[in-house]
């Protein structure tokens, strides 16, 4: 005791405890820092902690049991790291997920989440890798695109499932292309980012923003033209309008026999 006792009282032994105290409080400073960082670069631009934070306990609570509790993925459901907060925009605010039942599509259906817990969801999974991002709403406007230009791209990067006007058509297996009129233009574009379902991805360098706007301006130009012809027997082109004038045609045809018939007798 009495050893320590002089110890104490060594004229460095203040010294030696305020290094100390320094090296403890630097240390506890820096890691907490470290964490800091660590939770603010798992917050994807544009999006806030909070949305974060209430986005995966609406992941947790809905999503996890195919997808996983980290998203992870599943025998039931795929991976959902990377691929990005538009992924959950088109899936989520159209309604296709969460799915009712396993089978080859996910088809469109009322959405069951609103607008905000659709960003927060969006959120989460933004945060977990990154991947297409929401557009933003320049990109959206169709004021600013050029519908003619639109209708060529249309032609010749989606009409060969979608049908030239936009009407959608079978696939193999049970798929098929959905229509793409009176569809919201940010789930266009996030359909074209993210290559849903059997849909291949168009990314920037495939087709460029500016571009998927011009297509989203004519769809929308095309649906608010509706059918100036009349009947669009579905738009298929000559296939309905061929089999509608053959069973019309010899409807009448077997008509006028049938009448010619009856008066001859």
């Amino acid at each position: 005791m009495k050893a320590l006792s002089q110890k104490r009282r060594h004229p460095f032994a203040f010294v030696a405890l305020l290094l100390l105290g320094l090296l403890v409080t630097g240390g506890l400073y820096a890691a907490a820092t470290t964490v800091n960082q660590a939770q603010a670069s798992n917050t994807p631009e544009g999006y806030s902690a909070e949305q974060v934070e209430e986005g995966e306990r609406l992941f947790t609570a809905n999503c996890a049991t195919c997808h996983g509790p980290n998203a992870e993925g599943t025998d039931a459901g795929p991976s959902l790291i990377g691929a990005g907060a538009a992924s959950v925009e088109f899936q989520v605010g159209t309604g296709r997920m969460p799915m009712q039942m396993q089978g080859p599509q996910a088809p469109q259906k009322p959405p069951q989440f609103n607008e905000e817990q659709t960003t927060q969801m969006a959120a989460y999974v933004a945060s977990l890798g990154a991947g297409p991002a929401v557009p933003d709403d320049e990109w959206l406007d169709v004021d600013q695109g050029d519908p003619a230009r639109g209708g060529e791209l249309f032609r010749i990067n989606c009409a060969m499932c979608h049908n030239a006007a936009g009407a959608g058509g079978a696939l193999t297996e049970g798929k098929y292309a959905p229509s793409v009129l009176g569809v919201e233009p940010v789930h266009v574009y996030t359909a074209m980012s993210t290559g849903p379902q059997n849909m291949p991805v168009f990314s920037d360098a495939n087709i460029p923003p500016e571009d998927k706007r011009d297509i989203i301006a004519f769809l929308q130009t095309y649906d608010q033209q509706g059918s100036p012809g009349g009947f669009s027997l579905g738009a298929l082109g000559p296939v309905s309008e061929g089999l509608l004038i053959w069973t019309l045609g010899l409807a009448l045809l077997i008509g006028s026999m049938v009448w010619l018939t009856s008066r001859s007798s």
